[in-house]
């Protein structure tokens, strides 16, 4: 008899999860909050990624998506659970956010303001993402005072928060929308 597996547990009704390893924790932990975050990331990146973008582009979301996984595993650990090899992010990880970065800013104009969010629903897409992801980083860094994670977590997510604003500039530049650029009135 081909038994399925239900989605739902109800372990978690009294306001508790399990972490990697299997340690149980409130829900509202520093841990689960990261993850949590980057969960929810994770998905304005599927968002983002299902847009009539560039094949490129889509390619490099579905890696970053990837990576989110990664992390969000690496984020979910807990003491016990160490012994065990997960995987991790890599320098180059970082680096190829750099890279994409340089690559799309050599095509763009210089920017002289700060830049209002909109104009299309792909770059309104790339600034949530980035609000999202700087939420992301936040959390992970103060999760990090009191569960300490690698820094490449935080560096990745600082990085990534850079790539998504660059990647909204992207977009308005091939959708031919101009920038709508902050005038603050003074």
């Amino acid at each position: 008899m081909n038994k399925k597996r239900k989605i739902y547990t109800k372990t978690g009704d009294k306001g508790r999860t399990a972490l990697i390893g299997g340690t149980r924790v409130p829900k509202y932990d520093s841990r689960i909050e990261a993850y949590g975050t980057v969960d929810e990331l994770n998905s304005y990146v599927g968002l983002i990624r299902d847009q009539n973008i560039d094949n490129l582009s889509k390619e490099l979301l579905l890696e970053i998506q990837d990576r989110l996984f990664t992390l969000e595993s690496s984020l979910a650990q807990d003491e016990k659970s160490l012994a065990h090899a997960l995987p991790g992010l890599l320098a180059e990880d970082v680096e190829l956010l750099e890279k994409e970065i340089d690559k799309m800013n050599e095509q763009l104009p210089e920017l002289t303001a700060f830049i209002l969010p909109g104009g299309h629903p792909s770059i309104s897409y790339c600034h949530v993402a980035r609000t999202v992801c700087r939420r992301a980083e936040r959390l992970t860094i103060r999760m990090n005072e009191e569960f300490p994670t690698d820094t490449l977590n935080i560096q990745y997510l600082n990085r990534l928060s850079d790539y998504f604003f660059v990647l909204a500039r992207k977009f308005s530049h091939d959708l031919g929308i101009p920038e709508s650029l902050w005038k603050p009135h003074v």
